[in-house]
C-alpha cells in the first residue's frame, strides 16, 4: 500500500504544504519516486507523519521534534510545555476576569488593568497617569492607588478636570485646601507614599523623570499648580503633627 502526497495529507488530516514543510526541516523522510516521477509514501511515512502531528498538536515546537517524531525530549519536554500552558491558562483567566469587570462596570475597554470598578471616577488625565503608574509601581502600590480613588469624594477628579488653565487664585486656593486634606489622609493611611522606593518597579530616577514629563503634558498649568501646592501643604501639615525627635543625650 502506498499513497501520493495528497493522499497521505488527506489520510493524516493535514495539508500537502505541511508535509512539504516537514520535508524541508528534516522531520519527515522523503520517499523514493516511482518511474512516473510521483512520490509514493509507505506506512512508515504515515506513522512518522502522525507522530509528528501528535506532538505538534500537544504544542511541542517543531524545533524540539526529531526526525519521524521520535527524537524529542519526551517527559522533560512535556513538563516544560505543561508549565507554559499552565501559565497561559492563568493569564487568560485573568484576562477573562478583566473583561467581565469592564462589562459589569460599563467601563471603557482601555481602562487601566484592575481599575474597572473605579473607572467612572477617573478623568482622562487621571486614567492616563494610572496607565503610566502600571509601568512604574508594583502591584501592591497599584492596589493602594485603586483604594485611594475609590475613597475620594465623587466630584474631586471632575473639579480638577474642569479647572481652566487661567483659573483665578481664589479658585485655586479653595481646591488646594480641599486636596491637601485628601492628600494628608492618604499619606497617613499609605505611609509608603512618603518614600515610595520600596514600591517602584523602575529606578527612582526613571520614575521621577517619567512622572514629571507625564504630569506636565496631561495637566494644564493651573491643575499642576494646584496639585503641587496641595501635595506640599499636606506634607507640611503632616510634619507639624509629628512629634519632634528627641535631642541626643536626652
Amino acid at each position: 500500500m502506498s499513497w501520493s502526497t495528497r493522499g497521505l495529507a488527506e489520510l493524516a488530516g493535514t495539508t500537502v504544504n505541511t508535509i512539504r514543510h516537514y520535508h524541508r526541516v528534516g522531520l519527515l523522510e522523503e520517499p523514493e519516486r516511482h518511474d512516473n516521477g510521483y512520490k509514493q509514501y509507505e506506512v512508515r511515512h504515515l506513522v512518522s507523519l502522525l507522530r509528528i502531528r501528535r506532538l505538534a498538536d500537544l504544542g511541542v515546537p517543531l524545533s524540539q521534534i526529531g526526525e519521524g517524531g521520535t527524537g524529542h525530549r519526551g517527559p522533560e519536554a512535556l513538563r516544560d510545555l505543561d508549565a507554559e500552558l499552565a501559565a497561559s491558562i492563568e493569564r487568560l483567566a485573568g484576562v477573562r476576569r478583566e473583561i467581565a469587570a469592564i462589562l459589569r462596570e460599563e467601563a471603557p475597554a482601555h481602562v487601566p488593568a484592575g481599575f474597572a470598578s473605579v473607572a467612572s471616577r477617573l478623568s482622562e488625565a487621571d486614567s492616563s497617569m494610572i496607565h503610566i503608574y502600571t509601568r512604574l509601581y508594583d502591584e501592591t502600590a497599584l492596589a493602594d492607588v485603586r483604594e485611594m480613588v475609590a475613597a475620594e469624594p465623587d466630584d474631586v477628579s471632575a473639579e480638577i478636570e474642569r479647572l481652566p488653565a487661567d483659573a483665578e487664585e481664589e479658585t485655586r486656593q479653595a481646591l488646594v485646601e480641599r486636596l491637601a486634606r485628601l492628600f494628608e489622609k492618604n499619606l497617613i493611611e499609605y505611609p509608603w507614599l512618603n518614600d515610595p522606593v520600596s514600591r517602584l518597579s523602575k529606578s527612582r530616577l526613571v520614575t521621577a523623570e517619567t512622572f514629571v514629563e507625564a504630569a506636565a503634558e496631561l495637566y494644564n498649568p493651573a491643575q499642576l499648580d494646584v496639585l503641587v501646592r496641595a501635595s506640599a501643604l499636606a506634607r507640611e501639615r503632616l510634619a507639624s503633627r509629628e512629634p519632634a525627635a528627641p535631642a541626643e543625650g536626652t
